[in-house]
C-alpha cells in the first residue's frame, strides 16, 4: 500500500524529472541548432522539416541517450531541498529505516525504468528512421561508407561474392563472381555480366551469367542469357552510415547481428553494443536512483549545488567509462555485453557503499 509520504515522493520524483528533461531537451536543441546552421542553409533544408522531420524526433533520440543521467539530476534536485528543508531527518525520527525511505524511489525509478525500455527499443527507433534520413540527406551528405568498388561480401560461412562495381541508382552489380565452398573445398564458381536485384527480398536476375559446378574429377557448365537466383545479398548491403543503428528496433537490430553472423562477416560491435545500452539503461536507472539518494538525503554545507555538483561529476564519471569501454569493444576485442554493463556493475557496487555509508 502506498502511503501519502510515498505518493509525495514519487511525485516529486516524476515532475522533477520532465521538468529536468524539458529544460535540457531545450539546451540541447539550441546547441544542435548553432552546429548544424551552417549544413542547414549550405544545403536548402526547408523550415518544415527542420522543424518535423529533424527536431521533433531528435528530441525523444537525446533524452532516451542520457536517460539515467536525467534521473540521477533528478532525484538529486529534490532530495537534497527535502534535506534542506529537514523533511528527510523528520522522516527518519518517526522511526523510517533508510531502506524503507528508498521504497518510493525505487517505484518512481520503476515507472521511468519501464518507460525508457519502451522509448529506447521500439518507439524511437521508428522515429529515428525519419530523423536519419533527413540527416543523411541534409547534414552528413556524402557520409556514405558503403563500398560500391572492388566489393568482397561473405553471403554464407560457405559462399563469397565479388563485385567490380555497383550502381545504388538501380541496385544493379557489375562483373560478379560467386564462390561456393563446402568443408573448405570449392564446388562451384559462378560469373555474371550484371546481377539485378528484384522487388523479392535476396532474389536476383543474373544476366549473361556462366557457372562452372565441380564434382570430383567431372565439371557441369551451365550458362544463358538470364537465370533467377536467391542470393543472401541485399541492396542495403552496400550502403553504411554510422547512425544506421539508431534507425533500427532492439528486433531488428538482433536480426541484423544474427544475419551478419550467419554470413561469416564481422563489423558488427557497434550494432551489438547499441542493443546492450538499450537492454542495460533501465538497470542503470534504479543505480543512479540510489546514488543520488544516498547523495543528497542529508543536510550538508553548501547544499544543493554541492549535491549537484557531485551527481553531476558521478554522471560525467559514469559517461567516460562507458565510452571508454565501448570504444574497446568497438575497436579492440573486448566483449559487447561486458563493455556496456561493466560500468553498470561497478556503479552498483557504489551504489551499496553509498548507501551504507548513508545508514550511518
Amino acid at each position: 500500500m502506498f502511503k501519502i509520504l510515498d505518493k509525495y515522493i514519487i511525485r516529486k520524483y516524476l515532475s522533477t524529472f520532465f521538468f529536468v528533461v524539458v529544460i535540457i531537451s531545450m539546451l540541447a536543441c539550441v546547441v544542435d541548432f548553432s552546429d548544424h546552421l551552417d549544413n542547414f542553409i549550405k544545403n536548402d533544408a526547408p523550415l518544415d522539416k527542420i522543424l518535423f522531420e529533424y527536431y521533433l524526433f531528435f528530441i525523444p533520440f537525446i533524452v532516451g541517450l542520457i536517460w539515467p543521467l536525467f534521473c540521477l539530476i533528478s532525484v538529486i534536485f529534490f532530495t537534497s531541498r527535502m534535506a534542506y528543508n529537514s523533511e528527510i531527518i523528520s522522516m527518519i525520527n518517526t522511526g523510517m529505516s533508510f531502506t524503507r525511505l528508498l521504497y518510493p524511489y525505487m517505484v518512481a525509478a520503476t515507472i521511468l525504468a519501464a518507460l525508457n525500455m519502451a522509448l529506447n527499443n521500439y518507439i524511437i527507433p521508428k522515429g529515428s528512421k525519419i530523423r536519419t534520413n533527413f540527416e543523411n540527406t541534409y547534414i552528413y551528405r556524402m557520409t556514405d561508407k558503403g563500398k560500391t568498388k572492388n566489393v568482397h561480401l561473405f553471403t554464407s560461412k560457405s559462399s563469397k561474392v565479388f563485385i567490380k562495381r555497383y550502381s545504388k541508382k538501380d541496385s544493379i552489380a557489375h562483373d560478379v563472381m560467386i564462390e561456393q565452398f563446402k568443408e573448405g573445398e570449392l564446388i562451384s564458381i559462378l560469373s555474371a555480366d550484371k546481377i539485378k536485384a528484384l522487388p523479392k527480398e535476396k532474389e536476383w536476375k543474373l544476366i549473361n551469367y556462366y557457372e562452372r559446378t565441380f564434382n570430383g574429377l567431372e565439371e557441369i557448365i551451365d550458362e544463358g542469357e538470364e537465370k533467377m537466383m536467391e542470393i543472401n545479398l541485399l541492396p542495403d548491403d552496400f550502403i553504411s552510415y554510422d547512425n544506421a543503428k539508431d534507425a533500427m528496433t532492439s528486433l531488428e537490430l538482433w536480426k541484423y547481428i544474427q544475419r551478419q553472423r550467419s554470413r561469416g562477416a564481422g563489423g558488427t560491435a557497434l550494432y551489438e553494443v547499441e542493443l546492450h545500452r538499450r537492454l542495460a539503461q533501465p538497470f542503470i536507472v534504479f543505480v543512479l536512483t540510489i546514488i543520488g539518494m544516498a547523495l543528497s538525503s542529508r543536510k550538508v554545507r553548501g547544499g544543493m549545488g554541492w549535491h549537484l555538483a557531485l551527481g553531476v561529476g558521478l554522471g560525467s564519471l559514469y559517461i567516460f567509462l562507458f565510452q571508454f569501454s565501448t570504444t574497446l569493444s568497438i575497436n579492440g576485442d573486448m566483449p559487447a555485453m561486458l563493455s556496456v554493463w561493466l560500468p553498470s556493475i561497478l556503479f552498483l557496487v557504489v551504489a551499496f557503499i553509498l548507501v551504507n555509508k548513508a545508514q550511518k
